[in-house]
């Protein structure tokens, strides 16, 4: 059986999107997999280039998405109830997060093109990311990247 999903429904408030609505929202970009250092202090969030073991370089989604808590407890399940809680700390780019905070997609965003590559022309971590298990956490710092 195929969801089918409403046009324009990225447009909606985010309580009133169907589970497969909401999955599909997510544009595929990878970058809430990448480690982030948040700031006990400020609350700061600043994202690093270094990537959840879980990350698939070459699709920037996750491996192993519906099992992922059990090997990445920390991972931020994304939900309706959540989102206002959790959404600082998902990238400024992110389409849970913009529709969150009432505002539109990006041009770029596969919903809007219509192409599901189109988020990988300059908006993804498509080739840019460094494994978990290569760096020490203690350096982390030194692979601080601008949120994009």
């Amino acid at each position: 059986m195929t969801t089918q999903l409403r046009k324009g429904f990225w447009t909606l408030p985010l309580d009133r999107l169907t589970p497969a609505e909401w999955e599909a929202l997510c544009d595929g970009c990878g970058k809430c997999c990448l480690n982030k250092l948040e700031d006990e202090e400020t609350g700061q969030v600043a994202f690093t280039r270094i990537a959840c073991r879980l990350l698939d370089g070459e699709t920037c989604r996750c491996a192993q998405y519906d099992i992922r808590l059990q090997f990445v407890p920390e991972c931020i399940v994304l939900t309706k109830a959540s989102i206002a809680e959790v959404a600082y700390f998902m990238p400024t780019t992110c389409a849970y997060r913009l529709r969150h905070e009432g505002k539109p997609l990006p041009d770029w965003h596969p919903l809007v093109t219509g192409d599901p590559e189109s988020v990988h022309r300059g908006h993804s971590v498509l080739g840019w990311t460094l494994p978990e298990f290569e760096i020490d956490e203690e350096d982390w710092e030194d692979y601080v990247i601008e949120d994009q």
